[in-house]
């Protein structure tokens, strides 16, 4: 009859003392277990990974380890009795890195992360004789990883991290997904060969030599190509990290998309701008506002005023001359610092050859390239003025001989010739003292939000003011309205606008 074997434990066959003595001061954790699955020794490291003071707080079995700590794998899946570390210890298994979160019996959170691994002590006869669990507390390792996945994910820069090993990304947070529109199972596992996110760099063989290098690749701008075939601008950087004690590569990303379109409808915009002032058909010029000095004029304008590009810009307009009515230079620069738009006002132009031109001028503040410059318009009336003031001596010839001509007639006559100061119907004295303001600022070319800004009052009540104007004067024009106040010497702008007028009914009503 056969005789079953007996388990021969290493208290039986040797002397534990020197053991302890050559593992007592390691760094690592080791638990010394017989086969026979008792728990015989551990040293301090293992007992403070354990929360324990002595090695009876451990369990004296394998059996009483397990019903004391509770262990899950990092994916939150427990882990099962028979897979245990100390249990595949006790079974003799050589395994390696194996990594667990423990957590006291009772407790819903692990307090540590051990990686662990195996191994078997054996005797003459190559039996085991001492079974050893080595553990390495990996907490602070994986809680800033835990930390470093947290920030990488929220971060909403666009970011991507490339293994330097086989050039695989391992990595890649939402952002990255958001701008370019990849999946995040199309990304990871990839090649830097099939996502080439470096293939259109504009320094491109240099960030592939710092990505070999494991070096930091500078900032420089590319074209990632999208799923769909289509490229967006960005700029890209590369920073080296460690991850899990492998080398990889951080590259983040800023998309330049929005500031290329901008760039783009901006040139677009100025393209159209200039083709526009090249050709228009009346004499343009742009000044900057510090001193009107001329920056670009059209080719109208050098037919206009005899003055070539060449002679004209970079001068102010007062230096050139070209204003033959006195003052004028002064009072238009004085509207223009004021942010007051000029329409139509009538000028004297004195061209290169000396002559005098009736025109109108116009002028209003523009943006350009982020400056501010004013925008000049011109035209020559000069025939129109002929044409009047030929009228006016026809008439004047006609009436040296009336005799012929009813009373009616003349009487119409002598009203071209020479208009009455105050023509018959509503006059200036029945407005109210705002409505002249109204009218003085209409005169002067203010549009409705202007003249609410200058007077500090709604824009409902200057429209109401302005119908009340119109229903009084009976016009329906705001030039109807300034012909009208003009008829009566009254041109606005001598007008002292007061800001402390009385509330009147309309802004009441308003």
């Amino acid at each position: 009859m056969a005789t079953a074997p007996v388990l021969k434990t290493l208290r039986d066959s040797a002397d534990l003392r020197h053991l302890r003595q050559i593992i007592a001061g390691l760094d690592e954790g080791v638990i010394l277990v017989d086969p026979d699955q008792s728990i015989l020794w551990a040293n301090d490291a293992a007992l403070g990974m354990h929360g324990v003071d002595a090695v009876e707080q451990l369990g004296g079995t394998v059996d009483d380890y397990r019903q004391r700590f509770q262990l899950r794998y990092r994916n939150n899946h427990k882990v099962a009795g028979d897979d245990y570390p100390i249990e595949r210890v006790v079974s003799g298994e050589a395994f390696s890195e194996v990594v667990v979160e423990v957590a006291v019996a009772g407790e819903d959170e692990p307090r540590w992360t051990h990686q662990v691994r195996s191994l078997v002590l054996t005797d003459d006869n190559d039996e085991p004789e001492c079974l050893v669990m080595i553990i390495q507390d990996v907490s602070a390792q994986f809680e800033a990883e835990d930390r470093f996945q947290q920030s990488f994910n929220a971060n909403p820069a666009p970011a991507i991290i490339c293994r330097l090993a086989d050039l695989r990304y391992v990595k890649v947070n939402q952002g990255f997904l958001d701008m370019t529109g990849h999946t995040q199972d199309a990304v990871l596992g990839e090649t830097l060969y099939a996502i080439d996110v470096l293939a259109n760099a504009e320094k491109r063989d240099l960030a592939k030599e710092r990505l070999c290098q494991g070096r930091t690749i500078p900032q420089m701008e590319a074209d990632l190509t999208l799923p769909d075939g289509s490229t967006k601008l960005v700029i890209v950087a590369g920073q080296p990290i460690d991850m899990g004690n492998e080398p990889c590569m951080l590259l983040t990303f800023a998309d330049l998309e929005p500031r290329r379109k901008a760039e783009t409808a901006l040139r677009q915009s100025e393209e159209r701008f200039t083709r526009t002032f090249a050709w228009a058909p009346v004499a343009l010029a742009i000044g900057t506002l510090d001193g009107n000095r001329l920056c670009d004029v059209n080719e109208t304008f050098t037919d206009l005023t005899g003055f070539s590009a060449d002679e004209i810009i970079g001068r102010p307009l007062s230096e050139v001359g070209l204003w033959e009515t006195p003052g004028l230079d002064d009072a238009i620069d004085a509207e223009i610092r004021a942010g007051r738009s000029i329409r139509d006002r009538e000028v004297r132009i004195r061209t290169k050859a000396g002559d005098v031109l009736d025109g109108i001028v116009s002028a209003e503040q523009i943006e350009l390239a982020g400056e501010t410059c004013v925008l000049w318009a011109m035209r020559d009336i000069s025939v129109r003025k002929a044409s009047e003031r030929e009228l006016v001596r026809a008439i004047e010839a006609v009436m040296q001989d009336t005799s012929w001509l009813s009373r009616s007639i003349m009487e119409k006559l002598a009203r071209i010739r020479a208009p009455q100061a105050e023509p018959p119907g509503v006059g200036l004295d029945e407005l109210t003292p705002r409505e002249r303001d109204v009218l003085a600022l209409i005169c002067r070319g203010l549009d409705d939000k202007s003249i609410s800004r200058t007077l500090d009052v709604s824009g409902n009540t200057v429209r109401n003011h302005v119908a009340r104007i119109y229903s009084k004067i009976g016009v329906n024009r705001r030039n109807a309205a300034a012909a009208w106040a003009r008829a009566r010497g009254f041109d606005g702008e001598s007008v002292t606008i007061s800001h402390d007028r009385g509330t009147s009914l309309l802004e009441t009503a308003s």
